[in-house]
């Protein structure tokens, strides 16, 4: 059996991408991802971009980042207005 793909946002600078980085009530960075686009778009808004990665992968590349936590379907815990970017 093949690993879910979760929906991941990311922000862009020119060419680059780059994962996007929020902050838990306790100030921890942490990622989001999503099941599904319409699920992310309901939390995020129908402008922000995102990519399609396995756990394993996103998990991969947090480690560079020394972030461990992954939430997953956050819904309504945030908006594109009132979350906190890393």
């Amino acid at each position: 059996m093949s690993e879910p793909r979760w929906c991941v946002p990311v922000k862009s600078s020119g060419r680059v991408l780059s994962l996007r980085l929020f902050r838990t009530p306790a100030g921890r960075r942490t990622a989001v991802a999503f099941s599904s686009p319409l699920k992310l778009a309901k939390v995020l808004g129908t402008d922000q971009r995102w990519v399609l990665l396995t756990a394993p992968a996103l998990r991969d590349m947090l480690a560079e980042l020394g972030v461990t936590g992954i939430v997953v379907d956050p819904a309504g815990t945030m908006s594109s207005r009132a979350a906190a970017v890393a």
